[in-house]
């Protein structure tokens, strides 16, 4: 399928490939959706087989967006980045720099935080060539690590899912399995400790196993054995698609609730779950966390206005569930038919021309 094929079939606004040949950047940078606004999207730098996998990869991210804004209520749309290197080697000032002028470039249809691969670090570096990055340091006056707003975001909705449960949201004696300690696991399995729960976790990455020993009391397990761990909730914290047939039939949670992006494999996933009564929160809105702290950094970032707006995903979680019940339908797609309707309804309002107005 080719690119113009691809946006056709994803209703996708703009792609834009960046190359810079002194710095070495090779770049995709997607707008997705500005309905609402102005898109906001994450960059990851990371390496891929070819540059349609990396403008699919780009494209599906950014559809997410799109629906994560509208679901938290942002005036926002969908938008998403990628650079093609490795982190680890390719990375520097020079290519970072570079993207930042390509992102300036597009005068502010889209507005660029972190992601995979990038740190806070990075967005600092961008910022010295465009206004339109967020996610900066908090001596810059951004809002910092995404991390852990992200996590709260996620504390909060699993605490609505064991209201919904158990008629209580307290955690303590209950049994989270964690799949992925990076930056966003780890700090929800701070929180999840804190109010008392058993942690059970697995990492593909030994470094972040032994950090978050160190850190917590956690019992370890296997990658490939989490999904079949005893416990009160599952917890995807890491990659997308993890939530497939195969592993819906070794889960024994009843709440799926964790950070990861396009956690479902497929709708049949969701429907699946649904089936099957496991209460599920919907990954487009219960790691929304992240972009809603980021989008406080547009109005002057204040720490205690985002904290009370990323909680606020509690009420979100409860009312997906509630939708969910009423029409009989997955969480997954209560979630979506949400975003889609404000999606709708300011595209209807927006219909009308204003005089002097752009």
């Amino acid at each position: 399928m080719s690119i113009l094929e691809l946006m056709e079939k994803t209703d996708c606004e703009e792609i834009l490939l960046c190359h810079d040949s002194i710095s070495g950047l090779k770049a995709v940078i997607v707008i997705h959706d500005t309905t609402l606004g102005p898109a906001m999207g994450g960059l990851r730098i990371d390496q891929y087989p070819s540059d349609t996998e990396a403008v699919s990869d780009a494209l599906r991210l950014s559809q997410t967006m799109t629906l994560k804004a509208s679901a938290a209520g942002l005036n926002l749309g969908g938008g998403s980045a990628i650079i093609l290197c490795d982190p680890k080697r390719e990375k520097s000032e020079a290519v970072l720099r570079a993207f930042g002028r390509h992102v300036q470039s597009l005068c502010g249809r889209i507005i660029i935080g972190e992601d995979a691969g990038t740190t806070v670090e990075d967005m600092d570096i961008i910022a010295q060539e465009t206004r339109y990055v967020v996610g900066l340091n908090k001596r810059k006056g951004g809002s910092g690590d995404p991390a852990i707003k992200g996590a709260f975001g996620v504390f909060r909705g699993i605490q609505a899912c064991m209201e919904a449960v158990h008629g209580t949201c307290f955690l303590r004696n209950r049994t989270v399995a964690i799949q992925g300690v990076g930056s966003v696991g780890l700090e929800l399995a701070r929180l999840l400790s804190r109010d008392g729960a058993r942690l059970i976790v697995s990492d593909i990455d030994e470094s972040r196993i032994q950090r978050a020993q160190k850190a917590l009391t956690v019992e370890v397990v296997e990658p490939e054995k989490i999904f079949g761990v005893d416990c009160d909730v599952f917890s995807p914290c890491a990659r997308s698609g993890i939530l497939t047939e195969k592993t819906l039939a070794s889960l024994k949670a009843g709440i799926v609730a964790g950070s990861a992006n396009n956690q479902l494999e497929s709708d049949r996933v969701g429907e699946m779950m649904h089936a099957k009564g496991i209460v599920y929160a919907p990954d487009l809105v219960i790691n929304a966390g992240g972009m809603i702290n980021a989008a406080e950094e547009l109005h002057g970032y204040d720490e205690t206005t985002a904290n009370l707006k990323v909680s606020k995903l509690f009420s979100s979680i409860q009312t997906i569930l509630r939708i969910s019940r009423e029409k009989n339908i997955p969480t997954s797609m209560a979630a979506k038919q949400w975003a889609n309707e404000r999606l709708r309804l300011i595209r209807d309002v927006r219909r009308n021309f204003l005089p002097g107005k752009q």
